[in-house]
């Protein structure tokens, strides 16, 4: 007999009995994805929901399933924010042209930058990048044993030897001394770019960049022994993570159908080309 004759004969409706038939399953649903998504996690220690989600494969959940999942059993990967660039009170802020707006229809108009920080077994190394908000790219990097307005300054610089730059490029970052410096603000005027920066003290106002390094400290520097690893062992890792897996592999949320950055950039390259 068919549902249809069934529902009648009982005199249910068939909404209601397809409600109560996945409901029944739900429980047994819910344990398969709770067991595959606790797999992956054995595996992959400091990934994101995110990612833990898109390696599902036996049961497919959805990301607002995976996220209640693993929030409910102890299976989300911490972060710990932490802002070791410094304002100087006398330097005079730049205007926020960004606006919380980390969207750019072309590549190097709009570029975010930021440092972060680890401990080695030789002492600290500082990793100052600087994103394109057109894919996700990390389109400039400098490490080095200090955080001087240097580091900042030659990670845009590569940035811009690299890809070139635009008309009216807007380079946003936050207060940090590095980037009020006189050595920063000269650079800009040199190449006519225009310094954006957000609030005081909101990291929101440069999420993007905030995210990239949460992201690279889940998937790369938590993982990594990194007080008994010199500078130039972990120099090496993450130069190898950011432009072999992060920059071409990594799926990447903010791109259409998920592409890794260079993927996308180079997708716009050969189409104006061919145009």
């Amino acid at each position: 007999m068919s549902v249809k004759l069934c529902c009648a004969a009982l005199r249910v409706g068939r909404p209601g009995y397809y409600r109560w038939l996945h409901a029944k399953d739900e429980p047994r649903y819910r344990d398969a994805v709770l067991s595959e998504l606790k797999e992956i996690r054995s595996e992959h220690k400091n990934i994101g929901v995110w990612q833990l989600q898109r390696r599902l494969k036996r049961t497919q959940a959805s990301y607002g399933t995976a996220y209640r999942l693993c929030k409910a059993n102890g299976l989300m990967a911490k972060r710990k924010p932490h802002s070791i660039t410094k304002r100087d009170k006398d330097a005079k802020p730049a205007e926020d042209l960004v606006c919380r707006d980390f969207h750019a229809d072309t590549p190097m108009t709009k570029l975010l930058n930021d440092i972060t920080e680890m401990n080695c077994k030789d002492g600290k190394l500082y990793l100052a990048a600087t994103l394109d908000c057109f894919d996700g790219a990390i389109v400039g990097m400098k490490m080095d044993e200090n955080k001087r307005a240097e580091l900042c300054k030659e990670s845009l610089e590569s940035a811009v030897r690299r890809y070139g730059k635009t008309h009216d490029m807007i380079v946003h970052s936050d207060h940090g001394s590095q980037y009020t410096s006189n050595l920063f603000r000269e650079y800009l005027k040199e190449n006519r770019l225009r310094q954006s920066m957000g609030a005081v003290g909101s990291c929101y106002d440069n999420a993007r960049m905030e995210s990239f390094f949460a992201t690279l400290k889940k998937e790369l520097l938590h993982a990594l022994p990194l007080t008994q690893l010199s500078r130039d062992e972990v120099k090496r890792l993450i130069f190898r993570w950011i432009e072999c897996d992060y920059n071409r592999l990594r799926p990447h949320s903010g791109n259409a159908g998920d592409q890794p950055p260079l993927e996308k950039r180079n997708a716009y390259y050969a189409k104006t080309q061919a145009a």
